[in-house]
């Protein structure tokens, strides 16, 4: 996920590095912080794997800056993750905005209808976050008020995603 925001935010232009921290945090922070002790250590492999370079600049005040770019080999590798999203990163909720975020890069709509497809299969799946055994325990049954509260919200959520998913495959043709 670290790696997908870092490549979608250099997609859209260079960046000094605490400035793709501050936007990989508005994405991302509210469920996972993102430290410099996570950032640079993936930033330093993205750039030794050849999908990013580093120019320094001039500091406004201080010291010289490092400003991050992609190379042509790193647009190619956030195209290809963005049309082959991991099973995880199609169900987990956090992974999915990281992906849905960058998707407008696939710049092929058929590919781009594919992956939402993908989400929405998932999402048409029974399923809940309380079990009888096997059986998925809706809302309606359950007594706990609080848990009937995740329930609640977790169907009105998935139910307003799978709106704005069908809605964007039909304007995509998908």
């Amino acid at each position: 996920m670290l790696e997908l925001a870092i490549l979608g935010f250099l997609y859209d232009a260079p960046l000094h590095g605490y400035e793709l921290r501050k936007r990989i945090s508005a994405l991302t922070g509210h469920v996972r912080p993102v430290a410099e002790s996570t950032l640079y250590p993936a930033i330093k492999r993205l750039e030794k794997s050849g999908l990013l370079v580093r120019a320094t600049e001039p500091g406004a005040v201080a010291a010289p800056r490092h400003v991050l770019s992609l190379t042509e080999q790193g647009r190619s590798e956030l195209r290809r993750r963005l049309a082959e999203p991991a099973e995880r990163d199609v169900t987990d909720e956090n992974r999915w905005f990281t992906v849905l975020a960058f998707l407008r890069h696939l710049e092929d709509s058929a590919a781009q209808a594919a992956v939402l497809r993908r989400r929405l299969a998932f999402l048409e799946e029974p399923t809940s976050f309380f079990y009888a055994g096997d059986r998925p325990l809706p809302a309606e049954e359950l007594d706990d008020p609080f848990r009937r509260g995740v329930l609640t919200v977790a169907r009105a959520t998935s139910r307003a995603e799978k709106g704005w998913l069908r809605d964007t495959l039909d304007t995509l043709g998908g």
